[in-house]
């Protein structure tokens, strides 16, 4: 199916797709994250023949990608609870699907990957389950998570500054807690993997300076707009965002990111390696 359906109530995103500021966020999270996530899919052995899901596709740079490796013989289906920024193409099939309520084909995929999505489920544990059945025997599982326990700003012109910048982070993750979140999940991804009966887990850890020219940093601009009424909600008005903002746009400014963990498990069985 490729054409977008409406967002159900009950699933309570923090992000929505479908406005400018999605796909400025979506061109954002493709230019930070991507360098990391597809050279691991890379290294897996991604190639011809594969059948692959991507869940919480976003702009589907990753779905994109995949699509362009699996010839000939493979396929990519892209899902998003709202899909509308998804393009289907050659071998990418585009569906509308709420990872948390959705059945879902089991034992049907060599490859399932899903990047900043799973920290933002109440039900995150057992959505992790469900992607672990739609594996084939020996598949692969690449859950890609943010933790937002360490991000200091390094370089600001002064402790005001310094303060109001950490106040929006923080604002960011109470914001993320009140959806249903867990913005420190990223760190609890390979221990769920293995509880969730994967095997031969593998850790990788990513984390970078902000800066202005930074695209993760363009990716808190963009939440300054994005997140608006769900910051104000968490004590930040209108005023202070616009002031971090132009704090986040100074040529001088430094912050560390946040920690991405890329994590990859394989389902038991013979597969392919």
């Amino acid at each position: 199916m490729s054409q977008p359906a409406p967002v159900r109530e009950g699933t309570r995103a923090v992000f929505g797709n479908g406005t400018a500021h999605s796909r400025d966020q979506h061109s954002c999270l493709a230019a930070a994250y991507d360098p990391v996530t597809l050279p691991r899919l890379a290294a897996a052995g991604v190639g011809p023949g594969w059948h692959c899901l991507e869940v919480g596709a976003g702009g589907g740079s990753i779905a994109r990608w995949l699509a362009g490796r699996v010839a000939p013989g493979g396929s990519v289906l892209a899902t998003d609870l709202d899909p509308r920024d998804l393009t289907p193409g050659p071998r990418l099939e585009v569906a509308a699907l709420d990872v948390a309520r959705d059945p879902m084909p089991e034992a049907a995929y060599d490859l399932v990957v899903a990047r900043l999505v799973l920290q933002h489920l109440p039900t995150r544990d057992a959505v992790l389950h469900k992607l672990v059945r739609a594996l084939k025997p020996g598949g692969l599982l690449q859950i890609d998570e943010l933790d937002a326990s360490y991000e200091p700003p390094l370089l600001t012109p002064d402790a005001e500054a310094e303060a109001l910048y950490v106040r929006f982070l923080r604002a960011k993750t109470d914001a993320l807690r009140a959806a249903g979140g867990d913005p420190h999940w990223g760190r609890k991804v390979p221990a769920a993997l293995r509880a969730a009966g994967l095997t031969a887990i593998d850790v990788h850890l990513h984390i970078g300076v902000r800066h202005a020219q930074d695209p993760g940093l363009g990716l808190q601009l963009n939440h300054t707009r994005n997140l608006r009424d769900r910051l104000t909600e968490q004590g930040m008005s209108q005023e202070d965002l616009d002031r971090v903002g132009r704090l986040m746009r100074d040529p001088s400014f430094r912050a560390a990111s946040s920690v991405l963990y890329s994590v990859q498990g394989r389902r038991p069985g013979r597969g392919r390696s």
